[in-house]
């Protein structure tokens, strides 16, 4: 598949190009600073701009069969960010509209599990870091009313560890104890979820 990659120089974004590249597909990878992605040399396709335009992300995707976007929540938030995840939303669903690209799937965060009690994400998420829960929230919705072919994935706290392949899923639902997962392991839920038609329109738990 012909893939553009979103937040492509953060932890889960370089582990979505690393492993899409390794099984085979055409990757493209849309950032404001090149400079992380040296290392795949002419293996991968590097377009230049910013995520919030939707002029320069309709070119991006263009010809593409679906966005992988692992573009999460900075933490902390700076005042100028406060609202980058429902902004981005806006500008990648006004592109994909333009173009004909329908597919989508997107990192998000289990802060928005209000039904998951071990650990309370939703609870814990409302006291520490109650920005990333409104802005993620807002992006979230901005998919859901866009009538296009999306998956949210909501992974827990992110680590650096290797990659396992064996993780849990969840549709809905924050998989019980599911306290941490590998960027790693994140990226190869993307990736395997992109080409699965049943969990279009779909919300996904998933942990280690």
């Amino acid at each position: 598949m012909k893939f553009v990659v979103l937040g492509a120089t953060g932890g889960t974004g370089l582990e979505i190009v690393r492993q899409a590249i390794d099984h085979g597909h055409s990757v493209t990878a849309f950032v404001r600073s090149p400079e992380r992605l040296k290392p795949f040399g002419n293996r991968i396709t590097i377009k230049q701009g910013d995520l919030l335009n939707s002029a320069e992300l309709a070119k991006a995707i263009s010809g593409h069969d679906a966005i992988l976007s692992g573009l999460g929540p900075r933490v902390p938030i700076a005042k100028i960010d406060a609202n980058l995840l429902r902004d981005f939303a806006t500008a990648l669903t006004t592109a994909m509209h333009h173009v004909g690209v329908r597919r989508a799937v997107i990192v998000s965060t289990a802060f928005l599990f209000k039904d998951s009690i071990v650990p309370p994400t939703y609870i814990f998420g409302r006291l520490f870091f109650p920005g990333v829960v409104i802005d993620a929230s807002g992006m979230e919705r901005t998919f859901m009313e866009s009538g296009l072919d999306w998956t949210i994935v909501r992974p827990p706290q992110l680590t650096d560890k290797s990659l396992t392949g064996k993780y849990r899923v969840r549709r809905g639902h924050l998989p019980y104890f599911g306290f941490n997962i590998s960027r790693a392991d994140v990226a190869h839920c993307l990736i395997k979820t992109v080409e699965d038609r049943a969990s279009i329109g779909k919300i996904l738990g998933l942990s280690n």
